[in-house]
């Protein structure tokens, strides 16, 4: 591993593993909290996930999938779900494809019986919409109406979206993307490339012009110090073939996300604009800081695995 993303992951997996109460919905520390405590835990199974590879899965996560395998087969974790009724479904769909391996799958089985079909047909779903639904249920082995990604693709933002032009509305900061596009720019990636385990991306898709507006997308969170999308990006760039330690705006993002780690191995926030006050509480700490901290380790683990292989 490139000694930048070693000191970003053995930060990032140190902090993360030393907060499991706060991602523990049950747990008094995480009650006291104000974060989605349903998504938290979500997302640190997907960290599991992705970072399971034979040969170097990271003992530092050792006590993160103790919980997940706990939470996974616990009653009182899916009924969290409903306390987010627009991502009620979601939630469950993605309970269902992070299901750890050789556990009671009884939960499993319940949530995924829950499922409306509307949920898992194409009907009134944009394209990236259809992507992440297809990835999670194909992972969850969830029967679906969703077309091939090949069909998809033309559609995605991978290939539809294009950097904002004189001729559009203005975006912030001059951005080249809005926001959520660029979180859809991401994600996609993310889904067809597998995280960087069994890449989907269909056969003759020329990604140069998705990595360029990642690049252009990345120089700008390197200047506005945007350590949350800074680090989806170069994750991105990796996923879609390129080399991001190799490029100017990768390497000035991954020394963007290294400045702004604290000692203790956190990134405090999804910006330098929201980051959380050094004295604020566990609590509301651990509510701006869990996301993008798991989020700059899951880079660090797929990119330095990436270029091993």
């Amino acid at each position: 591993m490139p000694p930048v993303l070693e000191e970003l992951s053995a930060g990032a997996l140190d902090w993360l593993g030393k907060n499991l109460d706060l991602f523990d919905p049950f747990s008094p520390e995480a009650r006291s909290a104000t974060h989605g405590k349903a998504k938290a835990a979500l997302e640190l199974a997907l960290l599991c996930h992705c970072a399971a590879r034979p040969d170097d899965a990271p003992d530092a996560l050792g006590g993160a999938r103790a919980l997940v395998r706990a939470l996974w087969q616990d009653p009182a974790f899916p009924a969290l779900f409903e306390d987010v009724p627009d991502h009620t479904s979601t939630y469950g769909l993605v309970f269902a494809a992070l299901a750890p391996d050789g556990i009671d799958d009884t939960q499993t089985r319940a949530v995924v019986a829950r499922l409306a079909p509307a949920f898992l047909s194409p009907d009134g779903k944009s394209p990236y919409r259809r992507i992440e639904i297809r990835y999670y249920a194909d992972k969850a082995g969830v029967r679906h109406g969703i077309e091939p990604y090949a069909d998809l693709l033309p559609d995605s933002p991978l290939v539809a979206f294009r950097a904002a032009g004189p001729e559009d509305p203005p975006v912030a900061d001059g951005a080249p993307l809005t926001t959520p596009k660029a979180y859809a720019l991401t994600h996609t990636a993310f889904y067809l490339g597998d995280f960087g385990r069994n890449s989907r991306l269909p056969e003759g898709f020329d990604p140069a012009g998705a990595r360029n507006l990642a690049d252009l997308m990345l120089r700008h969170c390197v200047q506005h110090e945007r350590w949350d999308l800074a680090a989806e990006l170069v994750l991105t760039q990796s996923l879609l073939g390129g080399e991001p330690l190799d490029t100017p705006a990768g390497a000035a993002a991954v020394e963007c996300l290294v400045r702004a780690q604290r000692p203790d191995g956190a990134l405090p926030g999804r910006s330098a604009a929201l980051a959380a006050s050094p004295d604020a509480p566990a609590g509301e700490f651990f509510r701006k800081a869990y996301h993008t901290t798991l989020v700059t380790a899951l880079m660090a683990l797929i990119v330095s695995s990436r270029e091993r292989s």
